[in-house]
């Protein structure tokens, strides 16, 4: 079986385990980062079709994958959250449920 994406860490182990044998290659940075990008849109679709405990899974694994981008910048999820945090204070959040239909001068 074909799969082509990037995998969490264990994966390889875990198919091991199952008595079969993974395929590996280690990607190189330029690789590494966009292959990223396309698993945060993979979590994203999953995210947007699931519900409930699933819906929590899979926001679990996308932030995972946000860590992941993250520290390509330097950077880590505390830094992501105080930047949150920041734009938070500055803009406000999503609690309100505000739709802004447009803007009249």
């Amino acid at each position: 079986m074909s799969y082509n994406k990037l995998v969490r860490d264990k994966i390889p182990e875990i198919i091991e385990n199952n008595g079969e044998i993974p395929i590996t290659r280690i990607l190189s940075n330029e690789e590494y980062k966009l292959e990223l990008e396309k698993k945060l849109k993979e979590e994203l679709e999953e995210v947007l079709s699931s519900t409930g405990t699933d819906r929590i899974e899979e926001l679990a694994d996308m932030l995972e994958v946000m860590i992941a981008l993250a520290k390509l910048e330097n950077k880590s999820l505390e830094d992501i959250i105080n930047t949150c945090d920041s734009k938070r204070e500055k803009r406000g959040a999503f609690v309100k449920k505000i739709y802004l239909s447009g803007v009249k001068k």
